[in-house]
C-alpha cells in the first residue's frame, strides 16, 4: 500500500476497491468506500465513516463521529468529541475509545479489545466486547445475545486514569444487562451506580461496589 491521500479543507475519499497507506486530512471527512482499505485514515475535525466490507489498521479523529458500515474491519477506533457506531458484523480486533461520545454495536459486531469511554451511553446489541468495558458517567445497555468478557468498570471520575481528565459528576450511571446478555469477569463500581440484571442474563464475575436488582420482562424498573 503505497499511496497517500491528504488533504487539509475538504473530506478525503478512498475509492471503492482501492487500497492506500494513509488517508487523512485536518478539516474535513474521511470515507473508506465499499471493500476498499487504507492502512490509517485519521482527520481533526470531521467524521470517519467505513462502507460496507471496508478495512482500515487504524482510524482517529478528535470532533467527529467514527461508523464501521456491515462486515466492515477496523484494528483501533479513536475519538475525542464524537460516538462510535459499528454495524452488523463490524469487527474492531483491537480498542475502540471515545472521550465524549456514544459508542452503539449492533447484532454480530465485536471489540476484540477494550470498549471505553468517559461521557455519553454504551449500548450493545447482540454484540461482543472482548477485554472488558471502562466508563465513568456513562450508561451502559447490554441486550440480545451480547457477551462481554473481561468484566464491566465504572471508574471515578476525580481519580480517572485514562485520558487523566479530572471533573466532577452528579450523574448516576446506570448499568442494565439484559435478558440473554452474558458478562463474564468482575463487575467493579468505584462510584455510585445503579445496576440492573434481569433474571434471564448471565452474570458470572464478583459485582463490587454495587447491589443489583433483579429484573424479569424487557425493561427495568423505573429508577
Amino acid at each position: 500500500l503505497g499511496a497517500c491521500i491528504n488533504g487539509v479543507n475538504g473530506s478525503v475519499d478512498v475509492a471503492a476497491g482501492t487500497s492506500v497507506s494513509d488517508a487523512s486530512t485536518v478539516n474535513g471527512s474521511v470515507n473508506v468506500e465499499a471493500n476498499a482499505k487504507a492502512d490509517k485514515a485519521s482527520t481533526v475535525n470531521g467524521s470517519i465513516h467505513l462502507a460496507e466490507s471496508a478495512k482500515v489498521g487504524s482510524a482517529s479523529t478528535v470532533n467527529g463521529g467514527i461508523t464501521l458500515g456491515e462486515h466492515a474491519t477496523a484494528g483501533s477506533l479513536e475519538t475525542v468529541n464524537g460516538s462510535v457506531t459499528l454495524d452488523k458484523n463490524a469487527t474492531v480486533s483491537g480498542d475502540v475509545t471515545a472521550v465524549n461520545g456514544k459508542l452503539d454495536l449492533a447484532a454480530g459486531s465485536a471489540v476484540n479489545g477494550k470498549l471505553t469511554n468517559v461521557n455519553s451511553h454504551i449500548t450493545l446489541d447482540g454484540a461482543h466486547v472482548g477485554q472488558g468495558i471502562t466508563t465513568v458517567n456513562g450508561d451502559i445497555d447490554i441486550t440480545g445475545n451480547a457477551v462481554v468478557d473481561g468484566g464491566i468498570k465504572v471508574v471515578k471520575p476525580k481519580d480517572n486514569g485514562i485520558f487523566g481528565i479530572h471533573f466532577a459528576s452528579d450523574n448516576i450511571p446506570t448499568i442494565t444487562i439484559g435478558a440473554g446478555a452474558t458478562v463474564n469477569g468482575p463487575l467493579t463500581f468505584e462510584r455510585p451506580v445503579k445496576l440492573y440484571i434481569n433474571d434471564q442474563a448471565h452474570v458470572a464475575g464478583t459485582i463490587t461496589g454495587a447491589t443489583a436488582v433483579k429484573f424479569s420482562g424487557s425493561t427495568p424498573p423505573a429508577s
